[in-house]
């Protein structure tokens, strides 16, 4: 996650007025759990937005939190160029948890000492609750939280005590109860704080008062008041790629709006075997929301013709797909805004915006398709409309299925934006995109028969630029090789690769080598990410 050293987001640009009265703020000091700690509050049904450490007291008050939380981060507080928030946090009367760095922070600020250990601490721990009242009420004796720091609480400030210590952390978690400020040495939102989450539902609710109006349904009945609102009775227009994200923002639209919202599909010729016919048939005939298909294959394939290096390919695609798009949104327009299914990460991370200087309102200078690649021609001046720009994307999830998304998009496993031209290694061609269509095929089928597909966070095939010798009736033969790419994870962020069942692997297998023209050879790739990436290319 990028670190916001500027113009941190404000928290009700979106309008959600009455679901975030009820809201709790992150300031960021460059961890990378910060946005977890955002999606933990929000599985409270609290509403949590994150904002960089530089926010000013003055402009926090006027957002009006239930409470603050200061999160972790890579440097030390006693670092000459180490991140500091306002010292005027600590008067503005709201409860504040500090998390690693932000509790070390928080004791240098009010006037106690951090210094390096003599013991740094990493990974699992045994707490040793000594008050279990108030933050660690219902957190066990002996709880294992994760560690991860070489600095100490050496002193604490006037009015702290310790709730509890490690073995090797002295003050792991500390409070000032009549202040209501809190911190916790360890972090309490990763998957391995065994009572991490407990500990955030008794800052959340108990300590700070919070109540629980972060829910689907509020959101979507917010999300269309808001839409119709903004739109008014103008034209929207909606890239759609068959994903959750711009699939889910599709059906919100549609019930917002109506036939104001005009859906474009651009097939570049990259997708999986039946997919672009299924997404206009599932939006059309069964959900009644018109789709304008452009028909592009041919143009796609003409671009990457000859291109073996992966960043071209991505570029060149990225490129075309904005010439279309603006040839196309020419040719059924003219449309006042521009549907983009933007969420809560890309928020927080990206600064692709302009504000139009005679309305105030974002003005779209980068188009944030299925591609994730390339930028809008300027003088194409839609306004945005973002809907889904809080969100993360398991709550994009729920939105999906609470708008009535069916099921199969809802759960669909993440399809990079270039497709199979990136899992095409070297130059793409027609023969190797119908060869890696019915690998892929065959994969996707043989998991979903036997029930396994949502066991694994992405399952496909890579088609590799060589040939192998093998032997096929008595007859040798030199066809490509096929990769199986089988991998687990919770974001993406990681992944490690799938201890698929055996006898899975050799169906596949089998199947690709009997049933598909070209190939003589399927393996396995069994690498982690990091030190591998996910895709190939």
């Amino acid at each position: 996650m990028t670190l916001q050293t500027e113009n941190p987001s404000t928290p009700n640009d979106a309008g959600l007025t009455e679901i975030n009265r009820q809201m709790l703020l992150i300031l960021d000091f460059g961890s990378q759990y910060s946005e977890l700690i955002a999606r933990r509050i929000r599985e409270t049904e609290v509403y949590s937005e994150v904002l960089s450490y530089r926010t000013t007291a003055e402009q926090l008050k006027q957002l009006n939190p239930k409470g603050i939380i200061l999160s972790g981060g890579p440097s030390s507080v006693y670092d000459e160029r180490a991140p500091h928030c306002d010292p005027a946090i600590w008067e503005l009367g709201v409860p504040i948890l500090g998390v690693c760095y932000g509790m070390q922070l928080m004791v240098q600020q009010l006037g106690g000492q951090v210094e390096r250990a003599e013991r740094g601490e990493y990974g699992k721990a045994s707490l040793h609750i000594d008050d279990p009242t108030d933050l660690l009420t219902n957190v066990a004796d002996g709880t294992t939280m994760w560690m991860s720091h070489g600095d100490s609480v050496t002193q604490m400030p006037e009015g702290f005590e310790v709730l509890a210590h490690t073995d090797n952390t002295p003050s792991a978690a500390i409070a000032d109860h009549q202040r209501k400020l809190y911190g916790v040495q360890f972090h309490p939102e990763v998957v391995h704080s065994e009572g991490g989450q407990a500990l955030i539902r008794n800052f959340v609710y108990h300590i700070c008062k919070c109540q629980p109006t972060w829910t689907t349904e509020a959101f979507v009945e917010e999300a269309i008041r808001e839409v119709r609102a903004k739109v008014g009775d103008k034209r929207v227009l909606l890239a759609l790629s068959g994903g959750v994200d711009s699939s889910t923002l599709a059906f919100l639209l549609h019930q917002a709006i109506g036939d104001q919202l005009t859906c474009m599909f651009i097939d570049q010729g990259f997708m999986r075997k039946e997919e672009p016919e299924r997404l206009v048939e599932l939006f059309y005939q069964q959900f009644h929301i018109p789709v304008q298909y452009i028909n592009a294959r041919d143009r796609f394939l003409k671009i990457v013709e000859g291109v073996t290096d992966p960043e071209e390919k991505r570029k060149r695609i990225g490129h075309e797909f904005i010439r279309v798009f603006e040839e196309e949104s020419k040719r059924l327009g003219p449309f006042d805004y521009l549907a983009q299914g933007t969420l809560y990460p890309d928020v927080i991370e990206s600064a692709d915006t302009n504000i139009d200087p005679k309305t105030g309102e974002r003005v779209a200078v980068k188009i944030k398709s299925h591609h994730n690649v390339g930028g809008l021609p300027k003088d194409l001046q839609f306004k945005l409309v973002e809907p889904l720009r809080k969100l993360f994307k398991d709550e994009v999830r729920k939105v999906g299925r609470s708008v009535g998304l069916p099921e199969e998009i809802v759960r669909r496993h993440p399809f990079p934006g270039p497709g199979l031209a990136i899992r095409i290694l070297g130059e793409v061609t027609e023969e190797k995109l119908d060869i890696l269509r019915d690998a892929d095929y065959i994969v996707r089928e043989e998991i979903r028969n036997r029930g396994l597909y949502h066991d694994f966070w992405q399952a496909f095939a890579v088609l590799l630029p060589v040939r192998s010798v093998g032997v096929m009736g008595d007859q040798r033969t030199y066809a490509y090789p096929i990769v199986l790419r089988l991998v687990s994870s919770e974001d993406g962020m990681t992944a490690d690769w799938s201890r698929a069942p055996y006898d899975l692997l050799e169906a596949i297998s089998n199947r690709i080598v009997n049933e598909v023209a070209g190939v003589n050879r399927v393996v396995y790739d069994i690498t982690s990410k990091p030190p591998g990436t996910i895709e190939w290319e």
